[in-house]
């Protein structure tokens, strides 16, 4: 379908225009037109001479008109932005979010809540029609999800909402826990604790669950658990607490790489040796995981992935489709000096 321009009365260009005189796929062009990747450094020059001979603009008011949609899609952080832009889950995250939409005339875009805006105000973008769906991450209790489920527009989570029917993809976190759990046991440690996020948080309240059960399974208790926020400046704090709490800790299983970097800084800092004197291990295998001396034996978190079949479920919904079952994705130990 081709729009007239009332201006000059001529027929306004197309995706498919462009395509035609570009010698590629409409799907490559919409790629390029919403800065999408997977596009060739030819192709993309290719389509750009096109836009530029036929004066091609994407027109978001007239496909609004013909689709009842806006083309946009929105991934939901109800964070800060502090938080979102320090912690590299994020980005990581919100690359997969953005591939999974990659064929698709479709824009991704990123919101944050300002801080004491309450989270399910976010939700006021999808009722508004703003956005046609939502990738939510980070999510705190179940307030967001439980008014999640009173809007009509599609919406998955990253990790568990805890509310039934609502999409999500997760990774399995008590299974996970108990994997680096079970690590600091085979290594000997007798004497083992943790540091964890946000018990309100799917995350943080798996991965504790998982550090109790595998000491459980084995007839042992936790020498401690201290709280943690998912940064770098929370895990040092958590790391001091714990020292003066209990100077003969062996053994921390840290439930982020950030807080984890933070505890080995506090380990170093009192004159302890990692691992020889206390082994940590980490979760997410971030960038810091191998940054930190010495380098952070870890759990694999998959955010691009997480994140990616988010997206895909939003897309499948957006087509049409049922709401989909929930989706668990593997946890791997990486072993790497700290423990």
């Amino acid at each position: 379908m081709s729009l007239v321009n009332s201006a000059n009365g001529v027929a306004a260009p197309t995706l498919e225009d462009v395509a035609k005189v570009a010698g590629v796929s409409r799907a490559t062009v919409s790629r390029v037109v919403n800065g999408g990747a997977l596009v060739s450094a030819r192709s993309r020059e290719a389509v750009e001479a096109a836009i530029r001979t036929l004066g091609y603009s994407p027109n978001l008011a007239a496909r609004m008109l013909v689709t009842r949609r806006s083309g946009v899609v929105g991934v939901f952080v109800p964070e800060t932005d502090a938080r979102v832009f320090s912690d590299p889950f994020f980005a990581r995250a919100f690359r997969g979010a953005m591939d999974a939409f990659a064929d698709q005339d479709t824009h991704v875009i990123l919101a944050m809540s300002k801080s004491g805006e309450p989270p399910e105000r976010m939700l006021e973008y999808l009722l508004s029609g703003r956005v046609d769906g939502a990738i939510i991450l980070s999510h705190h209790g179940t307030k967001l999800a439980r008014a999640a489920t009173k809007v009509n527009a599609p919406i998955a989570f990253v990790g568990n909402p805890d509310v039934d029917g609502m999409p999500y993809v997760d990774i399995d976190q008590v299974a996970a826990a108990r994997v680096a759990t079970r690590r600091l046991i085979e290594r000997g440690c007798a004497r083992i604790a943790t540091v964890t996020g946000p018990l309100d948080m799917p995350a943080g309240a798996g991965r504790r669950q998982g550090f109790i059960d595998e000491l459980s399974a084995v007839g042992r208790r936790p020498l401690a658990s201290i709280p943690g926020d998912f940064t770098m400046e929370g895990g040092i704090a958590a790391g001091e607490a714990l020292l003066a709490r209990h100077p003969r800790v062996d053994g921390v299983f840290v439930a982020s790489d950030l807080m984890a970097a933070g505890v080995v800084h506090a380990i170093l800092r009192s004159g302890r040796r990692v691992p020889d004197d206390v082994a940590v291990i980490g979760f997410d295998d971030a960038v810091i995981a191998q940054q930190t001396v010495p380098a952070l034996t870890t759990m694999t978190n998959p955010a691009h992935e997480l994140a990616r079949q988010a997206g895909l479920m939003v897309h499948r919904m957006l087509d049409g489709g049922a709401r989909p079952d929930p989706i668990l994705l593997a946890s791997e130990l990486v072993l790497r000096a700290s423990g």
